[in-house]
């Protein structure tokens, strides 16, 4: 029973105690320390009121007391409370460490000694007490160092004291403090940038006035440089001038969110020039030293979103430079013309007749090419990513640079409706091509022309054409440029006799002045195949759906992020990394008048022997011995009998396999039987009787 009693008493006594600490309301930590810091901030703020007199008698008297216990230190600790209750409103950037008030104390206590220390020992006392000096704490602190030390010794001793408890205080090193002032200092003072505004607005433009001049000039220059005094070149007229200027929208504002969202994730870049391009502005920076590429390279994303701009490009590092940029798209895109570089000096010091206008790179720097270097072009994009554009600037420029005796053509137009405002040009050697057996002709005269043009160099002793037609230039060897508007169409239909035929031009056509331009908009490894890439090395990537298309063109990831349009991205061997070109923008009025006026100065000499090569491996008779399928002449009365011709046709008429089947169509179209395979269609057949083919056969 007494147990019982003993346990009641204190179980009365803890709920007592509760209900007591129940009126106290449970605060956190945070709440806690914004109440100190208020309750620091006001006593500071009111004592320095009484400092000018104006906080009340109370306030005054408790002043007074303070001048006269450390003297002229009290404004100073006056000033310390102020600024710690001030940091512990920000803990994350002024953390309070417990080391905080003894190094206030002890900071007061030396700069009281430091400001009584210099004093007359007689007179101390009375200064002391009239709230001057270091006050009482100064005078005892004087009485009692200068016992032990001199006056030198006891200023560098409380120095030292005085730097401690700075120490204590801000419990940081002296080190570390300097540096952390020094980046505060560099943020806080406003980067200059500097903006390089494009060069397409220096460029010479729209002034009437001034344009026949210098028209008159550049057909002189041509006159001498290709020795055709008799052909006249379409005048610059002919194209448009009228040109916009891209909005980059706010400079200033964009290169600080860059700064500040590499920032937020511990990396540090100073922010060096901006380039206002057509089509994008490029942010260049330099990363602080011992930050990995990697590292900027994965947050392309991060500032897609601080600038709610999209897609973002990286380029780390910039080619030549120790910097890194930043390829913000613009808000409005300026429309890049080709009157404007066609007239510039920078295409006037090419020194090339074959060289062609790109457009402008992200710094707005004309992008001139020369096809003599390349020595073939592959290009290469999506629909409407500018493809068929970027073709017309190519033949635009070359036929502003180039007579009939100097260049001579074949377009290939599997489409029909691109390069037909080309047709009946003086430059073709033949109409533009728009069937897939005369484009395989075409190829396969330009092998032997090729071949016959070695034959000459090597009779002649010379090592290319440009020796060939100094010697010779009263019968000089015309360029050739072979223009494929869609490589994917010939490729379905001969990929392996394509193939080969580009395989053979691509490896030695460029000495003897011959070049091919290939563009496809199905960029995969069918179309554009491992030997055509090996021996096509300059190409151009308009914008692609993914980045294995990207991959596929230029070897590398990129041409997924450009934004169409003609935004482009150019790479040849002469470069380490693909160039970021906005190309010219040409349009069907303007290459209607300039092939209407070529027209009007002359007639095409077409060569008939382009379109009249031979398709057929065995020459296109009918040879019995060669086909050695016994079943070969009944295929062949099957498939004339019946109209059409497949595998599977044979396979049931005939009962046999597959794989027999399809080499018996292969040799029907070998002999000229049946024509090539057209998709899912069946094959033509070409031969309606079967008397008048086993007449041909024997």
């Amino acid at each position: 029973m007494g147990r019982k009693k003993k346990r009641g008493r204190p179980k009365g006594s803890k709920s007592k105690k509760k209900e007591s600490r129940s009126f106290l309301p449970s605060l956190n930590e945070d709440t806690v320390r914004e109440i100190v810091a208020i309750v620091l901030v006001a006593v500071s703020l009111i004592l320095l009121l009484a400092v000018f007199g104006a906080a009340g008698t109370f306030a005054e008297n408790v002043y007074t007391f303070m001048r006269k216990a450390v003297g002229y230190s009290a404004i100073a600790l006056i000033l310390v409370v102020f600024g710690s209750g001030a940091a512990m409103f920000f803990p994350e950037k002024f953390p309070i460490s417990k080391s905080i008030i003894p190094g206030i104390v002890l900071f007061v206590l030396s700069l009281s000694g430091l400001l009584h220390l210099f004093i007359e020992t007689r007179q101390g006392y009375a200064i002391a007490d009239a709230g001057n000096g270091g006050g009482w704490m100064g005078f005892v602190i004087q009485m009692l160092i200068l016992h032990v030390f001199n006056v030198w010794a006891s200023f560098v001793l409380l120095m030292a004291l005085a730097l401690v408890a700075v120490l204590l205080i801000v419990n940081k090193s002296i080190s570390a403090t300097i540096k952390a002032f020094k980046e505060n200092r560099a943020e806080a003072k406003p980067a200059e940038l500097k903006v390089n505004e494009p060069t397409s607005a220096h460029l010479k433009d729209d002034g009437k006035k001034d344009l026949a001049p210098k028209r008159e000039t550049r057909e002189e220059i041509r006159v001498v440089a290709y020795d055709d005094k008799d052909w006249k070149f379409p005048p610059l007229s002919l194209l448009e001038s009228m040109s916009t200027k891209a909005d980059s929208g706010n400079i200033k504002q964009n290169a600080s969110l860059i700064q500040k969202t590499l920032g937020s994730f511990n990396i540090n870049v100073e922010m060096s020039d901006v380039n206002v391009g057509p089509t994008v502005t490029q942010y260049t920076f330099k990363p602080q030293e011992g930050i990995k590429l990697n590292k900027i390279t994965t947050l392309d994303k991060d500032l897609a979103l601080s600038l709610a701009a999209h897609p973002i490009r990286l380029e780390a590092p910039i080619p030549g430079k120790s910097l890194v940029g930043v390829e913000v798209p613009n808000k409005r895109s300026a429309i890049v013309r080709m009157r404007n570089i066609v007239d510039s000096e920078y295409f006037k010091e090419t020194g090339s007749r074959l060289s062609v206008v790109l457009g402008l790179d992200v710094a707005g720097e004309p992008q001139i090419a020369d096809i003599t270097k390349m020595p073939h072009l592959l290009i290469a994009g999506a629909t409407g990513s500018g493809k068929s554009v970027c073709i017309n600037t190519l033949l635009l420029s070359l036929l502003y640079q180039n007579s009939p005796k100097s260049l001579r053509m074949i377009l290939v137009d599997p489409k029909r409706v691109e390069l037909s405002p080309y047709n009946n040009i003086p430059h073709l050697l033949a109409p533009v091509i728009v069937e897939p057996d005369k484009t395989i002709s075409a190829l396969k005269w330009a092998v032997g022309e090729m071949e016959n043009r070695y034959k000459i160099l090597q009779q002649y002793g010379k090592r290319n054409i440009d020796e060939y037609n100094q010697a010779m230039k009263d019968q000089p060897m015309p360029y050739i440029v072979i223009v494929i508007d869609e490589l994917a169409d010939l490729m379905a239909v001969s990929a392996a006799e394509v193939e080969a035929l580009i395989v053979r031009l691509s490896q030695m056509a460029r000495a003897v002045g011959m070049h091919l331009v290939i563009a496809t908009q199905r960029p995969s490894v069918d179309v554009i195949t491992g030997l055509i890439k090996a021996n096509v090395p300059t190409r151009i990537a308009f914008a692609v759906a993914s980045q294995v298309d990207s991959r596929t063109i230029i070897d590398q990831a990129g041409a997924e992020k450009l934004l169409g349009s003609g935004d482009m991205l150019f790479y040849s061997p002469q470069l380490a990394k693909p160039k970021r070109i906005q190309g010219v923008f040409v349009s069907e009025k303007e290459v209607k008048l300039v092939t209407d006026f070529l027209k009007q100065e002359g007639q095409p000499e077409y060569n008939e022997a382009v379109l009249t090569q031979s398709t057929r491996s065995s020459g296109g008779v009918m040879d019995f011995e060669s086909a050695d399928d016994d079943l070969f002449e009944e295929a062949a009365k099957c498939v004339i009998q019946s109209g059409k011709a497949s595998a599977s046709l044979l396979q049931r008429r005939l009962r046999i396999g597959y794989a027999r089947a399809a080499r018996l169509i292969d040799i029907l179209e070998d002999q000229g039987i049946v024509g090539p395979a057209d998709g899912a269609r069946p094959r033509e057949v070409l031969v309606s009787d079967v008397s008048e083919m086993m007449d041909t056969g024997e």
